[in-house]
């Protein structure tokens, strides 16, 4: 069995923020002014994109329910139709910018469940290529990020634009 290994991610388990009581989600989905310094891809009335700064791979989005609710059973019908609608965007829009081989969606719910930021669904759109998992992130404890992350989002954000999401 492979396994997706990210020890570096302890940086981002030990953000500030959570301990301050605030929830970075939300922080992020009231500055709108400030969506190109958060790396936010989109915003719709119930959920956002938003590229990972503690990424797996390069191209690593995260789709953010705009309600702070827990998990998928919190959410209302509405939120859970249009859930798939944003992750069907985001999916469209790595391909287009990565051509990636495969890709990993998926939610992490709760601290002991992987969860750098608990209490606020979000779901990771992770692209992903054959030969991927090297000694680098295994052997090393380090990550090889092929760009900047502002280069990411930009690459995202123009794949949405293009596909008019």
């Amino acid at each position: 069995m492979e396994r997706l290994y990210a020890p570096w991610r302890s940086t981002y388990l030990m953000d500030d923020t959570a301990r301050k009581g605030e929830c970075l989600f939300c922080r992020v989905r009231d500055a709108r002014e400030d969506d190109a310094s958060n790396l936010v891809l989109w915003r719709g009335d119930r959920w956002y994109a938003i590229v990972n700064r503690y990424p797996y791979t390069t191209g690593h989005v995260m789709v953010v329910c705009n309600r702070h609710v827990e998990g998928f059973a919190d959410l209302d019908p509405d939120e859970r139709g249009r859930l798939v609608d944003a992750l069907a965007a985001v999916e469209r829009a790595v391909r287009a910018a990565y051509r990636p081989d495969g890709l990993n969606v998926g939610a992490n719910l709760g601290r002991s469940a992987g969860a750098g930021i608990v209490g606020h669904l979000h779901v990771h759109v992770v692209p992903r290529w054959n030969g991927d998992t090297n000694f680098m992130s295994t052997v090393g404890e380090a990550r090889v990020v092929s760009e900047a992350l502002e280069q990411s989002w930009e690459r995202i954000r123009r794949a949405l634009e293009a596909a008019g999401e």
